[in-house]
């Protein structure tokens, strides 16, 4: 497995605060999740504004240019990282230009907050898009579900940290996690770890995804783009993130607690276990 860079150093500010227990007042150091502005540019252009945990850059570099411009991993020349007084900037170099189309987006776009994943699009065309069916795949044994569940909960040092953070697992058919990666946001966490994964050149076809958060529509959207069989929740599903997982093929679970799941789509994929 890869090292995690900056696991537990970037990520985390400290402040001074005032705790109270029952009735009594102290002064404490806290640690607070780092929440960065972090522009992205491609080939020197503006195109969006993301609220995000500094760490795992790169990560994120390649798994946004996938899940949310079509850029796959080989188109990816060089990621450029300038930290600015205002946040950091990340210049991503792409072999071709981005189709008109996509880059075209920038002009109408908005900042993205940490808490969502499509509010940087102001077009509809851009939210409902319709990810390639998924493929492949193997049955995956509950107790390999609820072992990387149980592994995920122990791999966390900035939620441990901080409570404020969440995280994306990627795990093999037998439950042992290969990579996680965590950010204040959700869709952010997942598409580090979508990057990390392609980085690595690690086949995901045989083997599922667990997110520490509810599977909206954009979470089953990036899994889907990024060819997952299986997306796993801690939380809910929304319905539209159940109508898309049906329509492209993919699993998806939610409510995800030992000894117990829901399966709302693509059934086949999760045994019961002996």
């Amino acid at each position: 497995m890869a090292a995690h860079s900056d696991a537990t150093a970037s990520g985390l500010a400290h402040r001074a605060v005032i705790q109270v227990t029952e009735g009594k007042a102290t002064e404490a150091q806290d640690r607070l999740a780092e929440e960065v502005p972090v522009a992205v540019h491609y080939n020197g252009e503006p195109f969006a504004v993301m609220m995000l945990s500094p760490g795992d850059l790169d990560d994120f570099a390649s798994g946004f240019s996938l899940t949310e411009v079509g850029v796959m991993p080989g188109e990816i020349l060089a990621v450029d990282t300038q930290p600015l007084l205002e946040g950091i900037r990340l210049d991503i170099r792409t072999r071709h230009p981005l189709p008109v189309e996509v880059a075209s987006r920038a002009d109408r776009a908005l900042p993205g907050r940490s808490g969502c994943g499509l509010c940087g699009n102001r077009m509809l065309e851009d939210v409902l898009r319709q990810p390639a069916p998924v493929g492949g795949g193997t049955v995956i044994d509950v107790t390999a579900l609820e072992g990387a569940l149980q592994e995920l909960q122990r791999r966390q040092p900035l939620n441990a940290a901080t409570g404020a953070h969440h995280a994306a697992a990627w795990a093999r058919a037998d439950g042992r996690l290969v990579e996680v990666r965590e950010d204040v946001g959700r869709h952010n966490a997942l598409d580090k770890l979508i990057g990390a994964l392609q980085r690595q050149d690690i086949d995901t076809r045989d083997g599922f995804a667990v997110i520490t958060s509810r599977a909206s529509y954009e979470m089953v959207s990036k899994a889907a783009i990024a060819g997952f069989p299986l997306l796993a929740a801690i939380s809910a599903p929304t319905a539209l993130a159940m109508d898309l997982a049906q329509r492209c093929g993919l699993t998806l679970a939610g409510f995800v607690r030992p000894g117990r799941h829901v399966i709302y789509s693509h059934p086949w994929r999760l045994g019961q276990g002996g």
